[in-house]
């Protein structure tokens, strides 16, 4: 078998150096073309705004075929051609891509109005078929509608003449979009000329390479927007399992973001030098929608918990129910004690009476006594911020009542009723609060499972530092202000400050804006939360951005700064 040929570097050079001027300059186009592909596919993978992406794209088509205009369509989900970019350089005519100018023409349908593939229009058929036409005149071509073509060309003046359509197949060979060449032109003279078939050919490499890019750039931002929407219904998911927190989830990244950016804009002071990246906010965003996934695990009857005796159900009516009991055996015992009186014969008229009297205003003044107590329990059982010694002393008072039940006597109150009763703050225990407060620690466990991209891996920490405080004294870690990043102590503000302005707390009123600031100034002072930041969110008026957008008109007030 003859073997081929070996030929040196040098033989090589000395043919070419031998070859004619237009062979040299042939090879030399070849090999710049060959460059500015090889360029363009790894600039089409980096670019991440699709606007720019899909003009570079159209551009470089252009270049390659050094063609006067050119049109990219993108297949939409109704079976057309959507137009986003328009190109025609003798007009001066650019719209869609970055030029921010709409472009008005409908989109090319598929199909017409009977189903019928639209074969008559280039860009139609090549989106239905896959093939690349190229035509050399449209004035003479037969087959497909130039109508509308030729009737641009009387209004502009302007002379269509060679096109060449190509389809976007992507790497699962579908048609994503058609890209359309117009006037290719000669290097100098710009004389008209039809397209030629090498130049066909890396228009249709270009075509490939840039249907995988915008195929990849798709699918990202669909994987992100599912990611996000997924995120959003387990925030959805926690805020409709309680009606005390509902909106909880979806606040604190309003606030997180606010005051992130406002960091952002800083070109001076403590924050001079941090200016977060876009995949930094996203990543802030994400972790702020995030903060309390844990909650699922939370039980529902401390997480609902709107009252000190409630448990599955609110304690508060089986205590009514007794008051009741109370009252019904003190007017039994008033009846059989005026009975009595009445029948005793051994008393006067006058000591009946004033017996009787006696008697019932010993009953009214323990019934006015117990109708007290009771709307004191009631009171008290709504819970609030504090709950003073004297106030617990009486229900412990209330406590050594005792009432019947079938016939039984027993304890006003049980002992875990008295314990609830006497709660400080709010209406959880202790033990609830630390259930609440778990919450956090099963947020982290979760939230570290998970197989993060490279630019989410600090979520777990920014989303399980929100209760953390500067001085050490948070939760779970207790980490201090050194151990803290920017992000979670953004995000403690931010849970702080929509917890104290929240309007659906079972124990208390949504604060106004100056009982809000005030409470944070104190923290800030105990070194709970961060004083440069709390400047921030002070001065760049945080708190009342979010206030026009979240709170009931009457929390917003004047706040003394």
């Amino acid at each position: 078998m003859a073997k081929h040929p070996q030929y040196s570097m040098t033989t090589v050079s000395k043919y070419l150096a031998e070859a004619p001027d237009a062979v040299k300059a042939y090879i030399t186009d070849l090999e710049k073309q060959i460059s500015n592909l090889a360029g363009i596919g790894l600039a089409l993978s980096k670019e991440k705004d699709m606007n720019k992406l899909l003009e570079m794209i159209l551009l470089e088509a252009k270049r390659i075929a050094n063609s006067d205009g050119g049109t990219l369509y993108m297949m939409n989900d109704d079976n057309c051609l959507r137009f986003e970019i328009l190109m025609t350089d003798s007009l001066d005519f650019h719209m869609g891509g970055t030029s921010g100018k709409e472009i008005p023409f409908y989109p090319v349908k598929l199909y017409t109005d009977d189903g019928e593939p639209n074969n008559s229009m280039i860009a139609a058929y090549v989106g239905l078929t896959g093939e690349t036409v190229n035509i050399k005149d449209a004035y003479k071509a037969k087959g497909f509608d130039f109508s509308g073509t030729k009737m641009f060309d009387e209004k502009t003046g302007y002379h269509s003449q060679s096109f060449l359509t190509v389809p976007l197949k992507n790497h699962e060979d579908e048609i994503i979009g058609v890209l359309q060449l117009l006037n290719a032109q000669k290097p100098k003279s710009n004389t008209i000329i039809s397209f030629k078939s090498d130049i066909q050919t890396m228009v249709e490499a270009l075509a490939s390479q840039a249907a995988v890019a915008i195929t990849n750039k798709n699918l990202i931002k669909d994987l992100e927007n599912l990611f996000e929407s997924f995120i959003k219904l387990i925030a959805s998911a926690i805020d409709a399992k309680s009606p005390y927190t509902g909106g909880h989830c979806s606040r604190v990244p309003e606030i997180t973001m606010m005051l992130a950016e406002s960091v952002n804009d800083i070109n001076e002071g403590p924050f001079a030098g941090i200016q977060f990246t876009d995949k930094e906010m996203y990543e802030l965003k994400i972790a702020a929608w995030l903060h309390d996934c844990g909650k699922v695990a939370t039980p529902e009857a401390v997480v609902d918990k709107g009252t000190k005796l409630e448990t599955i159900y609110d304690r508060i009516h089986t205590v009514a129910t007794r008051f009741e009991v109370l009252k019904r055996d003190e007017e039994i015992k008033f009846l059989k004690k005026q009975l009595k009186i009445q029948k005793d014969n051994s008393l006067s008229k006058k000591e009946k009476k004033d017996a009787l009297n006696k008697a019932r205003s010993l009953y009214l003044k323990r019934i006015k006594q117990q109708v007290d107590d009771k709307a004191f329990i009631e009171e008290s059982n709504i819970g609030g911020e504090f709950m003073s010694q004297d106030r617990k002393d009486r229900v412990n008072k209330i406590a050594s009542y005792r009432w019947k039940d079938n016939g039984s006597p027993k304890p006003f109150f049980s002992e875990d009723e008295i314990y609830n009763l006497c709660i400080s703050r709010g209406t959880l225990t202790p033990e609830e609060r630390k259930i609440i407060n778990d919450h956090i620690v099963v947020t982290i466990d979760m939230l570290e499972q998970l197989p993060y991209p490279k630019h989410l891996r600090n979520v777990p920490e920014f989303a399980g530092g929100h209760h953390e405080k500067l001085d050490g004294t948070g939760y779970p870690k207790g980490l201090n202000h050194s151990e803290m990043s920017v992000q979670a102590k953004i995000m403690a503000i931010a849970d702080i400050f929509e917890a104290l302005t929240a309007r659906d707390r079972p124990y208390k009123k949504g604060k106004t804006l100056s009982q809000a600031m005030r409470i944070l100034g104190f923290m800030k002072n105990d070194a709970h939360i961060d004083t440069e930041l709390f400047e921030v969110f002070v001065k760049e008026k945080i708190y009342l951005k979010y206030a026009e957008s979240f709170l009931d008109p009457e929390q917003i007030d004047e706040v003394e700064l």
